[in-house]
């Protein structure tokens, strides 16, 4: 009889001591039980994680050893497609906090992960990020520093990117610039004067430049609204480790939802805005001009890796706002709703102060 392969990425962690469910540690290596302090370590790999080849899966999609099945829930609000596992607990979306329907899971096929960026804040200490940014805030409503009060606004997502790696041929026709400056005399009168104004010679250019292009970052999500902002998404990614399903205990895990076929595209324009860049670098003088660029990629490889990211989801007159904390850096960003009644009273303090002002030196007149 032929065994059935385990997936790995749904094993319940449990702890051996009492049976409860282990977590994640952020920062660390091991999984953690919350009733009785059992730690389990998690066996990194010491094998660095591997590049696919790229043309096998875009060709054979879900053939391959590295794909397998997980089971997914799809917020009907804002369209996010969320990894279900035992640990799941919330059952409401971590963008856009709707409440999800366990009998609305289903099973669907994805390339596993090879590599991760472990979480390295703690959710409280993410709160805590987010509860000082919310109190800085000016004008801020009274009912966003309440709901900062509360952590369980604040979740934790691994969030899915494609990495492409390529090694890069192009050749390019362009201009190089060369400054030179003329002095002129303008105006006329006590008006007259000379001033000294750059100028650009032109001459062409033409060559071509190669070299490896790596870890071209993709997101591989996408939302009708909450989006992670740029400021937010700049990991280090030199701390991805390989893969390993310990390191999501606890937390939400967001199947991707943008195609490899469609990453793909996106990273290939990606590598045409950085072989131009090589191209006018090449080309040299003081500026440049690239007219045309013929490029050829080769070796190309790719990754499916998670990345992790905090989400504070809050309403505010039927408006949803997004905060979000970089779960590697501690970096923060997020839309605001503003309280108009603060604002009126604001202004209409000041207005009073201006009368009284007025009013005062109109008597010492």
């Amino acid at each position: 009889m032929q065994e059935t392969p385990t997936q790995k990425s749904e094993l319940k962690k449990s702890c051996v001591n009492c049976g409860a469910e282990l977590t994640y540690a952020p920062g660390t290596t091991s999984l953690t039980c919350d009733y009785c302090s059992y730690k389990q370590e998690i066996l990194v790999s010491e094998n660095t994680f591997e590049e696919l080849e790229l043309f096998k899966y875009l060709n054979e999609m879900g053939a391959q050893s590295h794909s397998e099945q997980i089971t997914m829930l799809q917020c009907k609000n804002c369209g996010a497609n969320q990894h279900i596992e035992e640990n799941y607990k919330s059952l409401h979306c971590v963008y856009c906090s709707t409440p999800l329907i366990i009998e609305d899971a289903y099973k669907e096929d994805w390339i596993l992960p090879g590599a991760v960026v472990p979480f390295q804040l703690s959710q409280e200490k993410a709160h805590q990020i987010f509860k000082k940014w919310v109190n800085g805030l000016w004008f801020a409503p009274n009912d966003l520093k309440k709901a900062s009060l509360d952590p369980q606004h604040t979740k934790g997502l691994y969030s899915p990117y494609w990495t492409f790696d390529a090694q890069l041929f192009a050749t390019y026709t362009g201009q190089r610039g060369e400054y030179y400056y003329v002095t002129r005399t303008v105006g006329s009168g006590k008006n007259r004067r000379t001033v000294r104004e750059r100028r650009t010679r032109w001459y062409p250019a033409s060559g071509n430049v190669s070299g490896f292009v790596d870890d071209t970052l993709i997101k591989a999500s996408k939302q009708k609204s909450g989006i992670i902002p740029s400021k937010v998404s700049r990991w280090n990614l030199k701390e991805l480790k390989p893969f390993d399903s310990g390191f999501l205990a606890g937390f939400v895990t967001e199947k991707y939802t943008i195609p490899l076929k469609d990453g793909h595209l996106d990273a290939k324009k990606e590598a045409k805005v950085i072989a131009t860049r090589w191209a006018r670098n090449d080309i040299g003088g003081d500026t440049q001009r690239v007219s045309s660029i013929n490029m050829h990629l080769s070796e190309e490889t790719f990754k499916h890796i998670l990345l992790p990211v905090y989400i504070s989801a809050y309403k505010f007159k039927g408006k949803r706002y997004n905060f979000f904390v970089n779960g590697q850096t501690g970096v923060l960003s997020g839309q605001r709703p503003y309280s108009f009644w603060k604002i009126f009273f604001l202004v209409l303090g000041i207005l009073i102060v201006i009368g009284v002002i007025v009013y005062f030196a109109n008597q010492n007149q």
